[in-house]
């Protein structure tokens, strides 16, 4: 068998759905046995699971090693941060660092090889991709919120501090009382121990809530979503260009040139 029969095999292996399906439950496993180390077990099962992790980092290198060998271009390979990914945590995890100092790193980054279901699972490489591109507009509500928390604990730690001090002392305490009234951790008891004094400060818990839980909630749903819909689209026109299919633009470009064209012969 030469080369390029045996790229052309490991290809259709990378490419086969059962394999993906394999592939995501080996890390799955290993994250089960990472999850059992930190119980109290025997020693004998202690080392019936080193050697379940030693055998899980094997076939990792052997499963990078089939898609670095089935890639056609292998200068494209590295080009994806996920495959670099996947290649510094699969390295690292054969240095033998567990008996020595490192031995927290060589786990932290046994930890990390369940990131490598986002690099296998499409639709996860999709989410996440959605959401680092989301940040830069994220930003701004971020800024908002921010906004809206120093008014309301300047308000609060006003209006509030002789009643709790531990509560609203200042404005940085007011805000972390704040946050908790917005992740309604006993935000009942919060607003009832100033209403005792206030009897409308209702009114400032509930606009509060509104105007950040769920304003901001649909805010960031929304900008996730779009962006999301976005990568979506151009992931389709990308896969329709490699299959050859028409894709709108394309479409739209040959009958504005056969517009063009009826429009000379005429």
């Amino acid at each position: 068998m030469n080369y390029t029969t045996l790229q052309d095999a490991f290809f259709k292996l990378r490419s086969n759905r059962l394999f993906e399906l394999f592939v995501v439950s080996i890390i799955i496993f290993s994250a089960l046995v990472i999850g059992a180390k930190t119980y109290n077990i025997p020693p004998e099962v202690l080392v019936l699971i080193g050697w379940l992790d030693t055998g899980i980092t094997l076939f990792f290198l052997l499963e990078i090693s089939i898609r670095f060998i089935g890639e056609p271009e292998k200068k494209r390979f590295f080009h994806n941060a996920w495959n670099v990914f996947d290649t510094l945590i699969v390295v690292v995890s054969l240095i033998p660092i567990e008996d020595s100092e490192m031995a927290l790193i060589g786990r932290l980054i046994r930890i990390f090889r369940v990131l490598r279901m986002v690099s296998i699972i499409p639709e996860l490489r999709l989410l996440l991709n959605s959401l680092i591109k989301a940040l830069p507009q994220l930003g701004y509500v971020i800024l908002l919120m921010f906004i809206i928390f120093y008014i309301y604990a300047a308000v609060g730690a006003s209006f509030f501090g002789k009643i709790n001090e531990v509560l609203w002392g200042d404005i940085s305490i007011a805000m972390l009382t704040l946050f908790r009234v917005m992740t309604f951790e006993d935000w009942t008891d919060v607003m009832y121990e100033t209403m005792a004094v206030y009897p409308f400060s209702w009114i400032f818990y509930l606009t509060f809530i509104f105007l950040t839980t769920f304003a901001f909630l649909n805010m960031v749903i929304g900008i996730v979503v779009s962006v999301m819909e976005g990568e979506h689209a151009q992931e389709e026109k990308e896969k329709a260009l490699e299959d050859g299919t028409p894709t709108i633009e394309s479409l739209h470009k040959e009958i504005i040139e056969l517009k063009e064209l009826i429009k000379n012969k005429s």
